[in-house]
């Protein structure tokens, strides 16, 4: 699998997507991650890649000539282009499992006020929002969504049943809790059943524990 991220803020993506298990898993060859500079596809010699709106408004717009030159440039037969955006649909883990088995993704992280909708139009296969707020710009988003994709890959995590079993692998349920030694601390107890070695009972707990917190913390899943 092939990611190209574009973005004015290529290091934003570089540092995170280097360490621990992202940085193993472009060593082991699963995927290719590259961070380009959008501005490298610019024209002018002062780099610009924003323009005041037509229409007026505040803030400045992302220019269009830049994101196409890029993804002409990289785009390939079997190429999905996403767009990061405070307007998109939100991602969740069912995306992020399609993601992981694309071949190529190039992701457009957008800035100040956002893209000529010209690049939306022509461009663009999916828009992708990480949730209802507004941040600096897409880069963070991007390495968000990188993250989630690339950790789905088969053999990344080593242990690929930690991905079934984890949070919104079932999509109504959030995980349920975890303990490991010492198994009292300051008078809090491991629960006794996660010891008995009763393998069917301990699934049944952890279900109803999911089950509760998922009432607790994220009931909008439940229905």
């Amino acid at each position: 699998m092939k990611i190209d991220i574009l973005t004015i803020f290529p290091e934003i993506c570089r540092g995170p997507l280097s360490e621990s298990i992202m940085g193993r898993a472009q060593e082991a060859g699963a995927v290719e991650i590259v961070v380009h500079d959008l501005r490298d596809w610019t024209t002018d010699r002062h780099r610009r890649v924003d323009d005041e709106p037509f229409g007026g408004g505040p803030g400045m717009v992302m220019k269009v000539e830049p994101f196409f030159a890029a993804v002409e440039e990289l785009r390939a037969e079997h190429t999905k282009v996403v767009l990061l955006t405070p307007q998109g649909t939100c991602f969740d883990q069912a995306m992020a499992r399609g993601f992981s088995q694309e071949q190529h993704l190039i992701l457009l992280c957008g800035h100040y006020e956002g893209v000529d909708h010209r690049v939306v139009e022509a461009l663009v296969d999916v828009e992708l929002s990480i949730g209802d707020y507004v941040l600096t710009n897409g880069a963070i988003a991007a390495t968000v969504v990188v993250d989630a994709i690339v950790r789905l890959i088969p053999g990344v995590l080593g242990d690929d049943q930690s991905v079934e079993e984890e949070s919104f692998s079932d999509s109504r349920l959030i995980e349920g809790p975890h303990y490991t030694r010492p198994r009292e601390f300051r008078g809090m107890e491991v629960p006794e059943v996660l010891l008995s070695g009763h393998h069917a009972k301990i699934v049944e707990w952890r279900r109803q524990r999911a089950e509760e917190r998922t009432r607790k913390n994220r009931p909008d899943l439940l229905g």
